[in-house]
């Protein structure tokens, strides 16, 4: 099976990653590659950061590579917080400083509409290509479930009744930001796959 590498240290996102292109390619993680450098992601834009991250293991170890950067955009914050969404409480702060910090900023706020939004930057063969994808949904009162990671027990996507913890990986990886990004990325490589 081809080998990709995706550019993340973060193992909730490998994990679904892996799980979203099972049987397509064998996902590698940066540690499976032997990168342990701390890739600065300072850009002033998700697909920034994403490429970013994607150029700096295709310089570094030339080898087809694709990363992603997630931002949460809450309407009543103008946004925010945007590219800052992973350090929203602060630097090495965690996911659940996060949400405390969210829910404190959005108490007694009528307006909770907010929509995930993933671009993944892929280099392939010398070049280099984006896939974005979104989720509009709202900010709950309260957190609600156990499963997923991030902001997933305050983010309750729009048609559904539940947030991403509490619907499960399947549900979560078919209609969230990074599932839909990723199909869209996974039908580009079998498209690629087939023309060879």
């Amino acid at each position: 099976m081809k080998q990709i590498v995706f550019a993340t240290n973060n193992k909730n996102k490998l994990c679904e990653m892996r799980e979203i292109m099972d049987g397509l390619y064998e996902v590698l993680s940066l540690e499976d590659i032997g990168c342990h450098e701390e890739i600065v992601e300072d850009a002033e834009t998700i697909e920034g950061n994403a490429k970013i991250k994607a150029d700096f293991v295709t310089n570094r170890y030339h080898i087809d590579c694709f990363a992603d950067d997630t931002g949460l955009e809450v309407e009543a914050l103008n946004g925010a917080p945007g590219v800052y969404t992973a350090r929203f409480a602060g630097e090495h702060c965690s996911y659940q400083d996060n949400v405390d910090k969210m829910l404190a900023t959005m108490k007694g706020q009528t307006n909770r509409k907010a929509a995930f939004r993933t671009c993944i930057a892929l280099n392939l063969n010398g070049k280099s290509y984006y896939f974005e994808g979104r989720c509009d949904g709202k900010i709950t009162e309260e957190q609600r479930g156990n499963e997923g990671f991030g902001y997933d027990p305050i983010f309750q996507p729009d048609g559904f009744d539940q947030t991403f913890a509490e619907l499960g990986h399947e549900v979560k990886n078919a209609i969230s930001h990074r599932g839909r990004a990723t199909q869209k990325l996974i039908s580009f490589l079998r498209q690629r796959s087939e023309s060879f």
